[in-house]
């Protein structure tokens, strides 16, 4: 899936100008004001009015949210309402929910509960099945493991990639913090002022990166850890 020439525009200021191609699993890691979250809800579909957005794209599929492009968003916590039950935050027959909690490893008595009453991991699981009910072929994250402690956050990315390579979906995953993303996209774009100054494989931009950039988002990401390896 290639995106080519996506630009965002607040009256006549140039937002974001980008062209990326998703083979698999992309990260696109930048300072917050980069243009993250901003290209999300473009492809989303999602901008405020008062911005004006254009790309090309080059897919067999059409970007349509909630139908080819699913979202998960960056805190479980408020992407769901606390008041409804499990179950009935579902649009699909009872015999998916059951299937998609199988594939996420949660128990068919959570859908009985009310948000509340789950753990982070839990309720992330629950979006990640909930994502994952409408079958997309693009899978949209925003720093999904953000709210969660270190040890619930590896469990995800483990879950994810499994995910992926089961239900064949391409990922865009959105962070600042390249450790989350490192053992779950191959590939990785760094986004600085709207523009994407250093693209390659993750190992590679890890290892030997080019821009200082880069480095300075590397070593704040993986801070007293031995990543080079």
């Amino acid at each position: 899936m290639k995106i080519k020439n996506l630009q965002i525009h607040l009256n006549k200021i140039e937002l974001v100008n980008i062209s990326l191609e998703i083979n698999s699993s992309l990260a696109l890691v930048g300072q917050s004001g980069s243009g993250k979250s901003l290209t999300l809800k473009a492809l989303l579909g999602m901008l405020p009015r008062t911005m004006k957005s254009q790309m090309d794209l080059e897919n067999d599929f059409e970007l349509v949210a909630g139908e080819s492009v699913a979202f998960i968003p960056q805190n479980p916590f408020t992407a769901l309402s606390p008041l409804t039950k499990i179950r009935k935050q579902f649009f699909v027959n009872e015999e998916r929910v059951l299937e998609l909690f199988r594939e996420v490893g949660l128990s068919s008595l959570l859908l009985d509960r009310f948000p509340p009453e789950l753990s982070g991991g839990q309720l992330q699981r629950v979006v990640i099945a909930m994502a994952l009910s409408s079958k997309p072929k693009l899978l949209l994250l925003d720093e999904p493991t953000t709210a969660l402690d270190p040890e619930t956050r590896d469990i995800i990315i483990v879950l994810l990639k499994k995910l992926q390579l089961k239900e064949k979906f391409k990922m865009l995953f959105v962070t600042h913090d390249i450790s989350s993303a490192k053992n779950l996209c191959e590939d990785i774009a760094i986004l600085k002022s709207g523009k994407v100054v250093e693209y390659g494989k993750m190992s590679q931009v890890i290892c030997t990166p080019k821009e200082i950039y880069t480095q300075t988002l590397i070593e704040a990401s993986f801070a007293n850890r031995k990543f080079r390896k």
